[in-house]
């Protein structure tokens, strides 16, 4: 009898530490991360790729929309939605919440070092892995994050929309 019952009580505590493993494990997995996703936000991603194609010109003054660099185009898009960021990606890498990468949401702001030193490009997450931004080589356009380019250079991401 008492090998029965010890018997009995392991299986049950194996059962209780599976059933809270796997609670555990449910939980992680579907717990809603904080989701900058918004109407607004949406519709700033469907707004920015009104100027798919728009030319890069450095240093492109804000407000003008024939041309952009990544910081007046990310400056000129937010100001639409009342957002006024500062002029350069490394000024505009300074506000709002930082976000880690495994929760970006669209309309984050990501930045990048692309020049090897510091933070020298900035875009929009637009979801699903994309970005939206001005490209030296390609003027607006959305390319793949998890390309070996931008993977590669991602440094931080920053969110200034709620």
């Amino acid at each position: 009898m008492k090998n029965t019952f010890k018997s009995l009580k392991k299986l049950m505590t194996f059962s209780l530490v599976a059933t809270i493993a796997a609670s555990a494990f449910t939980l992680a997995t579907t717990t809603n991360h904080a989701n900058a996703a918004t109407e607004k936000t949406l519709a700033l991603i469907s707004e920015g790729k009104n100027y798919l194609g728009v030319p890069y010109k450095y240093g492109a003054p804000v407000g003008i929309t024939y041309a952009f660099d990544c910081s007046s185009f990310t400056k000129f898009m937010f100001a639409g939605l009342d957002v006024n960021l500062p002029r350069t990606a490394a000024e505009q890498a300074t506000v709002g919440k930082k976000v880690p990468k495994t929760e970006l949401s669209t309309g984050d702001l990501v930045f990048f070092r692309t020049n090897g030193i510091s933070i020298s490009h900035v875009a929009i997450y637009a979801g699903s892995k994309k970005i939206l931004h001005s490209s030296t080589s390609q003027g607006v356009t959305v390319s793949d994050m998890t390309s070996s380019y931008w993977s590669n250079k991602y440094v931080t991401a920053r969110r200034v929309v709620n």
